[in-house]
């Protein structure tokens, strides 16, 4: 029965996307397109990147909110380095994603030395000064203009003659499956991805065990800002800009993108199949409404009742609701002692 229901919960992102693809064929008839399948691609490709960072953070039980805001200000960099400095563009691309590795260690920094009770407040906290910098060393003005070979990545495409589903695949998407796979072999394959399991399955018990956890941790988040850097190669290529608020509530399709692929609030759980089933279907969602013209508003009311549900999910999953109903017994029968 077991079995059964771990077969179940790691098939469910794939149905639902199953699912979702069949009611927006039949509701919409310019989504079997190929315009809207190239278009659906490249939607998926900052997310897509943003949503591998905030996986390992959730695996070790922690959070990052300020994947946006790693994601702009590497962008930011990437921009002042190519445009405003003109400098060689390709070494610009490293200085991105390294200002992102940076960024995201000392999220881990804050949480491992500083001692900071929980990533929610590191993060939470972290997220408003990059967004403040980015806001500062710009002028609240979008740099464009970057090169064409940093643009590459994130706009061009690969020719196909097969004209099966689409005969334009977009660079960028190539890029991030190759990337899911390597991240899916280092996560499954070496001791540093499993100890990054380990730490989310008991924190304790993974210290008792010779683990340097706190390394562990504090890697997490500089695999996360390593992601953002990635992330912010994709958007400028998609955009030709650096934009200071690029990266607004950026955290929120990430984070549903991994809970809804199973990875658990709990730590401990989780693959990438499933990380990037949730942000195809987080990419389906907003396609479908774009397509049926929703508000943008009303699509934020949508993302925030599928963040609910899935977390909703989770908690029933992981047994989170019997967990604390044996705590409340456990409560009730220690003052039932003392009465």
């Amino acid at each position: 029965m077991k079995k059964v229901k771990e077969i179940i919960g790691k098939a469910g992102p794939l149905v639902a996307v199953v699912i979702m693809a069949i009611i927006l064929a039949i509701v919409s008839d310019k989504f079997l397109t190929i315009d809207n399948f190239q278009n659906l691609m490249k939607q998926t490709l900052i997310n897509g990147f943003l949503s591998m960072g905030v996986m390992a953070a959730i695996l070790t039980a922690g959070i990052d909110l300020s994947v946006g805001y790693i994601m702009t200000l590497s962008a930011i960099f990437m921009a002042f380095w190519c445009v405003k400095w003109e400098l060689n563009p390709v070494l610009g691309m490293i200085l991105g994603v390294v200002v992102g590795i940076l960024l995201g260690t000392v999220n881990g920094l804050l949480l491992t030395k500083a001692k900071l009770p929980h990533p929610f407040i590191s993060t939470l906290g972290t997220q408003n000064i990059y967004k403040g910098v980015g806001l500062v060393i710009t002028g609240a003005t979008p740099i464009a203009g970057l090169p064409a070979v940093v643009k590459w990545a994130g706009s061009a495409s690969i020719t196909s003659n097969t004209g099966i589903i689409t005969d334009k695949i977009p660079v960028g998407f190539v890029i991030m499956i190759i990337v899911y796979v390597l991240y899916g072999i280092f996560l499954t394959r070496t001791t540093l991805g499993r100890h990054i399991y380990a730490v989310g399955g008991n924190l304790n018990t993974a210290a008792l065990s010779g683990i340097n956890t706190d390394f562990v941790r504090t890697i997490v988040y500089s695999i996360s800002g390593l992601f953002c850097g990635l992330g912010a190669i994709m958007q400028v290529g998609r955009t030709n800009s650096a934009y200071p608020l690029a990266g607004n509530l950026l955290e929120n399709d990430a984070i549903a993108a991994v809970i809804i692929g199973g990875t658990s609030m709990f730590g401990g759980k989780g693959d990438v199949l499933g990380t990037f089933m949730g942000v195809i279907l987080i990419a389906l969602v907003r396609n479908g409404m774009n397509l049926l013209s929703i508000s943008s508003d009303m699509q934020t009311i949508v993302l925030g009742a599928i963040i609910i549900l899935a977390v909703f999910v989770d908690v029933v999953r992981s047994g989170g609701f019997a967990r604390v109903k044996k705590i409340d017994k456990k409560k009730d029968e220690k003052k039932e002692a003392k009465a």
